[in-house]
């Protein structure tokens, strides 16, 4: 059994042996409402998420690093080329954050991002061109090679080899990632049908279904006539007197238990969308559970970076190196996001850090300046140890008095 045929089995899906390659889940199932790109991102928790997750990432800044080979210490490298490109001009539309806007709001919705690889005649990479992964299909072929397959907006499909195609891909199969926004549709459609429903009420000024109660037998056509006479009393959103005659009486019924319920319903589709696009429900507003993370914000943060955010980092890091970067570099040069300033903890508690990292001689008290903006001191370079704040190599000295 080869290979393929072997992740197939494993998967178990009709989708995961070669041919196309689908993010979405086999089998249909009904929705309570349809459910498109266009519609999900009209429930707001599902917008926030999408949003938190990539601007939170498209703003970290990027930093590359030459690798020592001996002591395996990473030295700033800010000229290397392919990332003087990535931070400064991926293609000719937009800027860095623009640009990982794109990479992150395909992958955390369609689970998957594409983009074109241009390169020059020597093989140097001069641009990175986002594509649209909800128009994009992965073929995998018998030998286990991949083509991409892109209708552009003309609907001219374009066929892509893998060496053109920069992908990025949540957890699946190994050729393509699982969709949230797909796997989540479910979810979704509650959420949609109960803004539909709230909507509906809103229009109706709040009003609910009544009863209009006449002692004489009705014709169809009075009944008609009648309804539409008082339609007013359970539709629209003007309050307008109605006087009734001939014993009509009204009683208006109670909200459905559906309707009822419709606050808490609400409430928890937040905390079940966010929890389909991994992002703690707090940090979208969602204040029922808010005393779940601590009263810290510094906790909060700590805890989205490790359970969330870093395994997006990760990934695009790794898929950076195995596809972007030469081979003949990948143990000399490292290119990563600068999560600091997201960890950035409170004055107090950062210049505890550094007093405690100068005097175990692990920084030196210009390093500790620089991370604060600072200007270097005269003298701020050497490295200290012990809490008597000994300059390193001259504890003899100290201890003989000289």
């Amino acid at each position: 059994m080869g290979f393929w045929n072997r992740l197939y089995y494993a998967f178990g899906g009709d989708n995961q042996k070669t041919g196309i390659q689908s993010s979405n889940p086999s089998g249909g199932g009904v929705t309570a409402a349809p459910v498109t790109f266009d519609s999900a991102m009209q429930v707001s928790a599902f917008w926030a998420s999408a949003r938190l997750l990539t601007e939170v990432v498209s703003s970290m800044p990027i930093r590359c690093y030459t690798i020592d080979e001996e002591t395996g210490i990473k030295k700033p490298n800010p000229n290397y080329d392919f990332y003087r490109l990535l931070n400064n001009r991926p293609n000719r539309y937009q800027t860095r954050i623009e640009f990982f806007e794109s990479i992150m709001l395909n992958l955390t919705t369609r689970g998957n991002s594409y983009c074109t690889v241009e390169r020059d005649n020597h093989g140097e990479i001069y641009a990175l061109q986002p594509l649209m992964a909800s128009q994009m299909k992965v073929i995998l072929l018998d030998d286990g090679s991949v083509t991409y397959h892109y209708q552009d907006a003309d609907n001219v499909v374009k066929v892509y080899a893998a060496e053109s195609i920069w992908h990025v891909k949540l957890f699946g199969n190994g050729v393509v990632g699982m969709a949230p926004l797909t796997y989540a549709r479910k979810a979704l459609g509650i959420a949609i049908a109960l803004e539909s429903r709230v909507t509906q009420l809103a229009i109706n000024g709040g009003k609910t279904t009544g009863v209009l109660m006449v002692d004489d037998k009705l014709k169809p056509e009075q009944r008609n006539k009648i309804r539409a006479n008082y339609e007013g009393l359970v539709d629209g959103g003007s309050d307008k007197l109605f006087v009734l005659e001939g014993n009509m009486k009204y009683s208006q019924t109670s909200l459905s238990p559906s309707d009822m319920q419709m606050i808490e319903n609400r409430r928890f589709q937040v905390e079940d969308i966010a929890r389909f696009m991994g992002v703690p429900s707090v940090l979208i507003n969602d204040t029922s559970a808010s005393t779940a993370w601590g009263s810290g914000i510094e906790q909060i943060n700590m805890g989205f970076y490790k359970l969330n955010l870093r395994p997006y980092l990760e990934r695009i890091e790794a898929s950076m190196k195995r596809w972007l970067i030469p081979e003949s570099d990948w143990d000399k040069i490292e290119i990563e996001f600068d999560f600091d300033q997201l960890l950035r903890a409170d004055q107090t508690t950062r210049i505890t850090g550094y007093s405690t990292a100068i005097n175990s001689g692990q920084m030196t008290p210009n390093e500790a300046r620089a991370k604060e903006g600072r200007a270097h001191a005269e003298g701020g370079n050497t490295i200290y140890l012990n809490g008597s704040l000994i300059p390193a190599g001259t504890e003899s000295e100290v201890n003989t008095g000289e």
